[in-house]
């Protein structure tokens, strides 16, 4: 048996790409959505996703120039400043150099969870933005938190295929990734996430290999569905293909290959009962 959820990344940084998310989900694959819970359109994205019964998990954020959710001067070294750094390899960089408190880190993760319970949103899962959750460090903290939650990890571990010659970019990431997911921590409930290489890319024809490929178990697909944001402020220069991924979850031949493998969409919430 193979049970899927398909979740989207990064709720409530936009308007435009929540109300991607929320068609996706009303129109097409699509079960799941994390929350940025500081980002701008957190609160209302979070109602209007209850209101659909969209199930949400929480995407925990260490950049993205977001305010944290602790208070600023009780984490300086997360958010240096009074905002997080911009991308993750600032936050892994500085990781290195001893720059960045786990203590602070934990403060910070608790106070994102506490902020999205306090928006009304009760998360089925937790996973980190940029995949932030799987560096060494960072990862303990997260272990931390889930053990004493009781929500599971996305844990992604993609395999190489030749299509990956294609986008060396996105394959050394998602090969950098599929190895840190070799130390898994004890006791979590972990979820195998794929996706990874397709993020801002996961195209029709991409995501019908995904589907054709899942092997029996629990998996997840991570997408990154909207509606063209243009610039998003707290990430400047950021274009994925939010469209693309958009049309591809609503498509009928993405619905009829989940009929014909048998595969049952889920949420992690189902997953953990």
């Amino acid at each position: 048996m193979i049970r899927l959820v398909v979740n989207a990344d990064d709720l409530g940084l936009h308007p435009r790409i929540d109300e991607g998310i929320l068609e996706a989900h009303r129109e097409g694959v699509l079960t799941s959505a994390t929350v940025l819970a500081r980002g701008p359109n957190a609160a209302e994205a979070v109602q209007r996703a209850k209101a659909q019964g969209l199930a949400l998990g929480l995407h925990l954020c260490l950049t993205t120039r977001l305010l944290p959710a602790a208070p600023a001067q009780s984490v300086p070294t997360v958010a240096p400043g009074g905002a997080m750094r911009q991308g993750w390899s600032q936050v892994v960089a500085d990781g290195a150099r001893g720059k960045l408190s786990l203590d602070e880190v934990d403060r910070e993760f608790r106070a994102q969870l506490a902020l999205l319970r306090a928006l009304g949103a009760e998360p089925d899962h937790l996973d980190g933005h940029q995949h932030l959750h799987l560096f060494p460090g960072i990862r303990g903290v997260v272990a931390n938190l889930a053990r004493e939650s009781g929500l599971p990890l996305r844990w992604p571990r993609e395999v190489p295929t030749p299509s990956w010659l294609s986008r060396p970019g996105p394959a050394v990431k998602t090969a950098i990734l599929a190895g840190l997911s070799l130390l898994p921590p004890r006791g979590v409930r972990r979820v195998r996430g794929w996706g990874v290489y397709d993020a801002g890319a996961l195209s029709e024809a991409r995501l019908l290999a995904l589907l054709d490929g899942l092997p029996d178990g629990d998996h997840e697909i991570g997408c990154h569905p909207g509606k063209d944001p243009g610039d998003v402020p707290e990430e400047p220069g950021w274009h994925y293909g939010w469209e693309v991924e958009l049309s591809a979850l609503k498509s009928p031949r993405a619905r009829a290959k989940v009929q014909e493998r048998g595969i049952q969409l889920t949420t992690y919430a189902a997953l953990s009962g």
